[in-house]
């Protein structure tokens, strides 16, 4: 097992952390069993929020009398300070524990909420006075999609630690951002490796899931390669996913041939993801004669179309910040040659020039 510093912490985690998201819907028999065969494993980042139904009751009755053996993360939704500070009591008595060693604002997603959060009697008011009490070892904000606000979270010197979406087919800003976290001594944490669950293989023979699966093998590998990245957190619920999820991460980083097969890989489960992506943002069809980035067309329409209102700006945001528009298009056809998901890149940009034009 590798382990990383997570950020200015001082905490040593596992290159593989543990995300309970999926407990409620399992049996708990199998949470048990999957949460101390990671401790077997070495793996010691465990990741749960109050959002998350029974998984913080579930951690507290499976592991919580070996708290001295792993890093534990909570999170609340708490806007106000009243309200966090309830929701960590909660936390704290569910998982029976005394302190967490990171608590984070939850979904922390636009600037609305971030400037609630920071305000007078917003959440982060009592998680200051939570860690100044020993009961938080360290403060972050779990961000979904705004850039801008993980920006801000990062710069503003307030969070020690960054959840952030991350994953080969969703890089979120991971180019600029994870760097600039890096810089400023920010922890990354990376949630929902897996896209949410969507980068994986169809299943095998009745219906079971490939084990391993060489998807979700080169996804997780993928994300390791990124020296910017402290540790991952795909769900799990199974001590068989526990276990062929350290398998990958141990075979560390991906060559650029395991890149190059895991994107050919990905574009033969023609899939349609979150937010109407079929475009993978591989790249592959760059550079473009025209100067298009059709990536970034790509996903500014995406998020423009399927965002939730407060965020499709982001998506009209990035269309106007490029030098050259679909509209510059002249369906050369370079880009379709490379394309590893066959998409036709001339059709879609000319109907992202339409969207945007209207």
């Amino acid at each position: 097992m590798e382990y990383r510093t997570l950020g200015s912490t001082g905490l040593r985690v596992s290159r593989l952390g543990f995300g309970c998201i999926k407990f409620a819907h399992c049996r708990e028999g199998d949470v048990a069993a999957a949460l101390r065969r990671a401790l077997e494993l070495g793996i010691n980042f465990f990741d749960t929020a109050r959002a998350y139904g029974t998984s913080e009751e579930m951690i507290g009755r499976a592991i919580g009398a070996r708290r001295e053996e792993f890093v534990l993360a909570t999170k609340s939704h708490g806007r106000t300070a009243t309200a966090l500070a309830a929701d960590l009591e909660t936390s704290l008595r569910n998982l029976q524990t005394d302190h967490v060693d990171v608590l984070l604002l939850h979904t922390v997603s636009d600037a609305e909420t971030y400037e609630q959060v920071m305000g007078p009697g917003g959440g982060y008011e009592a998680a200051a006075k939570a860690k100044d009490q020993g009961k938080v070892g360290h403060v972050g904000v779990s961000i979904h999609r705004d850039l801008a606000t993980m920006r801000r979270a990062i710069e503003s010197g307030a969070f020690e630690v960054l959840m952030a979406a991350v994953s080969v087919i969703d890089q979120e800003g991971s180019a600029a951002l994870l760097p600039l976290a890096r810089q400023h001594g920010v922890g990354t944490v990376i949630m929902k490796p897996l896209s949410g669950g969507q980068l994986t293989s169809p299943p095998g023979p009745g219906r079971q899931p490939l084990s391993p699966d060489p998807v979700v093998d080169g996804a997780l590998r993928w994300l390791i390669s990124n020296p910017d990245v402290d540790t991952i957190i795909p769900g799990m619920v199974s001590a068989r996913q526990v276990e062929d999820n350290l398998a990958a991460v141990e075979r560390g980083p991906l060559a650029p041939a395991e890149r190059a097969e895991l994107v050919r890989t990905v574009a033969d489960l023609k899939k349609s993801y979150r937010y109407g992506q079929t475009c993978l943002r591989c790249g592959y069809c760059q550079p473009c004669p025209n100067g298009i980035n059709v990536p970034a067309i790509f996903q500014a329409a995406d998020m423009a179309r399927e965002y939730p209102d407060n965020l499709k700006h982001m998506g009209r945001d990035l269309y106007a910040a490029q030098a050259r528009t679909a509209a510059d298009c002249e369906e050369c056809g370079h880009c379709m040659e490379h394309c590893p998901v066959k998409l036709d890149v001339p059709k879609r940009l000319r109907e992202a020039a339409q969207f945007f034009a209207r």
